[in-house]
Formats: structure tokens, C-alpha cells, sequence
């Protein structure tokens, strides 16, 4: 006789959660330890609020200078959804914060850009690092584009 009870089965995409939770950990470190340069492209760590959990989320993630004193975020999430960090700072945009090499954590104000605005900083974007055109090409939807300003 077999055994026809249902098998337990992780959810799909459980090991790539866990090994991409592994990695923004040791991305986080190495950013605190050695500065927020990797690959070309400039890092800081976005603190949000989980969305669901109320609990403190820290995430590794390139941006781009507009100006002095703001922040351009690009939601492209492995191109076919928005990441998490994306959901949390949509639900609670009063408690987002960035971590900055050399200047510590500094509260912030998101605003998704549309129209123009978002046009002038997807040029901003895609000037520094084309692989951000090349992967919204790809992609069925448009990446959303977040600036953040100092509170």
C-alpha cells in the first residue's frame, strides 16, 4: 500500500527568499563596514516598516543622485513585481528612513514621480546604469520610480 496522505511542500520561491534575505544581510554589513560602492553602482540601506508585521526592515539598494540633497529608488524587483521594501514604504511613507555611508541614518519623505518628473529621473537612471533600461525592456510593467528628500 502507499501512502496517499498530501506531501508538505514549501512554498514556491522559499529558498530564493531565503538566500536573497542572506544576501541583503551580508550586503548590509559590508556596506556599514566598507562603504556603499558595489558593482559599479552606489548602495544604501532603505529603513521601512513591514507592511504587515509593523516590524523594522532593513534593505540594501542602489540609488541615484538628484540633486544635492534627494534620492532617486527604482522598484524593479527582479522585473515582474514590486519588491517588498516597495510595499512597506508605500503602506508607512511617515517612518522610512535611509543609511548613509559617512552620514548615518536620515529620515525621508518618498514620492513616486509620474509623468515628467519620472521621465527626467529615468534618464538620470538609466544615464548612470543603462542595465536599468535594458531590464525594464524586458519587463511588462514600468518600474516605479521613488524620490526621497530629507525630512
Amino acid at each position: 500500500m502507499s501512502d496517499q496522505r498530501p506531501r508538505k511542500r514549501k512554498p514556491t520561491g522559499s529558498l530564493s527568499l531565503w538566500f536573497q534575505r542572506r544576501v541583503n544581510i551580508r550586503t548590509t554589513r559590508r556596506i556599514r563596514r566598507k562603504g556603499g560602492r558595489w558593482m559599479g553602482m552606489d548602495l544604501l540601506i532603505l529603513h521601512t516598516v513591514g507592511r504587515r508585521s509593523g516590524q523594522p526592515r532593513e534593505t540594501p539598494i542602489s540609488w541615484f543622485a538628484d540633486g544635492e540633497d534627494a534620492w532617486l529608488l527604482v522598484a524593479s524587483g527582479g522585473g515582474n513585481r514590486n519588491p517588498d521594501w516597495h510595499h512597506n514604504l508605500t503602506a508607512h511613507p511617515d517612518r522610512v528612513a535611509i543609511e548613509l555611508p559617512g552620514r548615518g541614518t536620515i529620515p525621508v519623505t518618498p514620492r513616486h514621480l509620474e509623468g515628467a518628473d519620472r521621465d527626467r529621473a529615468w534618464r538620470l537612471v538609466t544615464t548612470a546604469q543603462p542595465r536599468y533600461a535594458k531590464y525594464q525592456r524586458k519587463s511588462g510593467r514600468v518600474y516605479p520610480v521613488i524620490r526621497l528628500t530629507p525630512r
